[in-house]
């Protein structure tokens, strides 16, 4: 009876498993990617405060391609000084992706006062969540 029992319960077990598994895997994939939400919505207000919470110790910022390296605390005056000259119209993410090193980026383009800018992000892995460990924001 028992043995009958299980026989009829295995195909059961086996898609559930496989189910479960599935979603335990995708709970990883998802965690691997950061949200950019909350960077979008710091690009689009042009709050330096806010993109400040996202950036790794030590950052390179490109301005029409003059590339300097800075710590988060001078990123962040230099985001706040861009911004204050370069007041938001508005920001959007036109795309995404990673490499397959796990290494994340993003083009987006941000419409200011002073002109549009095509804006690149990069990310890389950090302990809690990815940070940007690279901005880059070229006039067109």
């Amino acid at each position: 009876m028992i043995s009958s029992l299980l026989f009829t319960m295995k195909p059961f077990l086996l898609r559930t498993l496989a189910a479960a598994w599935l979603l335990v895997l995708l709970g990883f994939t998802a965690q691997a990617q950061a949200d950019l939400g909350p960077v979008r919505g710091a690009l689009r207000n042009g709050s330096a405060h806010e993109l400040a919470q996202f950036l790794a110790p030590a950052i390179e910022i490109s301005f029409d391609g003059d590339k300097q390296n800075f710590n988060a605390t001078q990123a962040e005056l230099v985001l706040k000084d861009f911004f204050a000259k370069n007041g938001p119209i508005g920001f959007d993410f036109i795309h995404q992706g990673s490499s397959g090193e796990g290494i994340q980026y993003a083009v987006g383009r941000y419409a200011s006062r002073g002109g549009t800018y095509r804006v690149y992000v990069k990310l890389k892995p950090s302990r809690g969540a990815p940070v940007i460990d690279n901005l880059d924001f070229t006039k067109e």
